[in-house]
């Protein structure tokens, strides 16, 4: 059995590679996250315009038709790259779609995201850190929601929300449209300027209801668990690689800090986890599509692992830089800020563990 990429997939993350090398440096990556939406829509478009989007879209509606681990391996890049903008917000909607019950809706917003025309959000997670579809507490009642989403990534750019909430037939998701009448986006200013998200209103939103029941809302929210994982692997091997650059080039009592034990052992040592940390991610990834009895539980062991380490490497990072590592006009804090929001989005690392021991019946 070959455990790994084949050429196609390799291609596909040196071209992504690539791209964001010339298209997105750092400079560029501030200009973005520093404006007022926090999106640039012709590096967007660019992405679109290399297929990123929709690499796991059907290509009925315009996508690749690939799976989870292709759309992994491009979060990888956009997490080397601390890539700005609407992609997870975009990923774990298009699963969503792909899962509903509204084949109409599906298509229309498929070939939308794919070609780059719209973004498209999920709204998941209610108040107190709960993202667990079968504890909503947004209600829909005659083709109406009330609630409040408090964490929506790109809200205030999407052109449509689907919406997790409960009405008497139980959970399901509910499309809302930019502009719908009772809808308010509050954006937010959170620590990844990166990846905004939006505090999201709903009072009495006219809705149409696309999916009954959980499997749309756990199929997106396990893909963004992994594409998290995803993105945390990528950035962790970019403050890896930044932090042996930095030691050396700097140098003190004459020789590169690199010499010194104190800072090769701190470097060996996140190597070394991060390594068989890879396989993790890409077994959740394809077990997603695969192996459906075991994705769950996978999907939320390698958020846990993946973003814990990402956490432990932008520290590691940031001290072994000394005090230039914690400045504004160094860049290792855009990774760090950006490993803070992968830790925290769609349920920490410990409530991860706490559903991975629950579903293996612990």
């Amino acid at each position: 059995m070959d455990f790994g990429l084949s050429d196609d997939q390799q291609i596909l993350k040196d071209t992504i590679r690539r791209y964001l090398e010339s298209e997105c440096p750092t400079t560029r990556v501030r200009a973005i996250m520093e404006s007022d939406s926090g999106h640039e829509p012709a590096l967007w478009h660019g992405l679109a315009d290399l297929g990123v989007p929709g690499l796991a879209i059907p290509t009925a509606h315009g996508g690749s038709g690939l799976e989870l681990l292709d759309l992994a391996l491009a979060a990888e890049e956009l997490g080397w790259a601390c890539t700005p903008g609407p992609f997870l917000a975009c990923a774990m909607a298009a699963v969503a779609l792909g899962a509903i019950d509204d084949g109409e809706a599906a298509a229309h917003w498929l070939a939308a995201v794919a070609a780059g025309r719209a973004i498209v959000t999920l709204a998941l997670g209610e108040e107190n850190g709960v993202w667990d579809a079968a504890r909503l507490s947004t209600r829909a009642r005659d083709g109406r929601l009330t609630g409040r989403k408090p964490l929506v990534p790109a809200a205030d750019v999407a052109d449509a929300i689907l919406v997790a909430a409960e009405d008497d037939g139980g959970p399901g998701l509910w499309l809302v449209e930019r502009g719908a009448r009772g809808l308010e986006v509050l954006p937010l200013r959170g620590t990844d300027m990166t990846r905004r998200v939006a505090a999201v209103r709903l009072t009495e939103v006219p809705a149409i209801k696309v999916a009954a029941g959980r499997r749309a809302l756990d199929r997106a929210r396990d893909a963004g668990l992994v594409l998290l994982a995803a993105d945390a692997y990528g950035g962790a091997r970019r403050c890896l690689d930044m932090t042996v650059r930095y030691a050396l080039a700097r140098e003190q009592f004459g020789q590169p800090i690199g010499a010194f034990q104190g800072v090769k052992h701190q470097l060996a040592d996140l190597a070394a986890d991060l390594e068989p940390a890879l396989s993790l991610w890409w077994y959740a990834a394809h077990a997603h599509d695969h192996i459906p009895e075991r994705a769950e539980r996978h999907a939320a062991l390698a958020k846990a692992h993946l973003t814990d380490l990402y956490d432990r490497a932008a520290r590691v990072a940031t001290e072994l830089h000394g005090g230039i590592g914690f400045t504004w006009e160094y860049d290792l804090h855009l990774w760090f800020r950006r490993a803070v929001f992968d830790r925290a989005f769609l349920g920490d690392a410990e409530s991860q563990r706490l559903r991975a021991a629950d579903l293996a019946s612990w």
